[in-house]
């Protein structure tokens, strides 16, 4: 069955569902995946690739290796536009990797829970930053983004919950998305797309 079958069987999400079918792909060097997402945050996507292709820029060109990056100093990070703090956290990211020797293979056997509570013991990544990982670089099928904006503002126009608190109506969108199991991720992938498309 293909995920778009299993989908459909929620009338409301059916409604969104486009003549997109979104393919899930495995990318290589997660410690890089992981500090490019920590190097975006809180910047535009524009800004967030410009200083990306700055920080590749210092290992000409190419992705560096965790090594690599610990023995840049601070401050030649900090030219191309990291604060101190952002060169703590993607320093944190090399070293882990380093200490537990982590690789890509060990990552995507991993079940999605035991990634998340691997990786958020490093300082400056949090549980959304390691389910972005999960779905756009370790390819998993089956996670679901509850604390993700553009997620909870996708499911309140299309479902109309009604709530009072964050925490009930993340209540109300955990057990909306039990029916999508496995193909948690292809809803998101959808509910952004039309959250940002706006009409059905």
């Amino acid at each position: 069955m293909s995920y778009k079958a299993h989908l459909k069987k929620d009338p409301k999400l059916s409604s969104i569902l486009d003549e997109d079918t979104h393919i899930l792909k495995r990318r290589k060097n997660t410690p890089i995946r992981l500090m490019a997402s920590i190097i975006s945050q809180q910047l535009s996507t524009k800004v967030a690739k410009i200083i990306f292709e700055r920080f590749l820029a210092l290992y000409q060109k190419k992705e560096p290796s965790c090594q690599q990056v610990l023995d840049t100093p601070d401050e030649t990070l900090r030219t191309i536009g990291l604060s101190y703090s952002k060169i703590g956290y993607v320093k944190n990211v090399a070293q882990f990797f380093i200490e537990h020797d982590l690789t890509d293979k060990q990552l995507y056997q991993m079940p999605p829970e035991e990634v998340i509570d691997l990786l958020v013991q490093i300082k400056g990544v949090g549980k959304w930053t390691v389910e972005m990982l999960l779905m756009f670089s370790l390819g998993h099928e089956n996670v679901f983004a509850v604390d993700d904006l553009g997620i909870q503002q996708a499911m309140v126009k299309l479902y109309r919950f009604k709530y009072t608190t964050k925490k009930e109506l993340q209540t109300k969108m955990l057990a909306k998305s039990k029916s999508w199991e496995p193909y948690k991720t292809y809803a998101c992938l959808h509910l952004w797309k039309w959250k940002d498309g706006g009409a059905v």
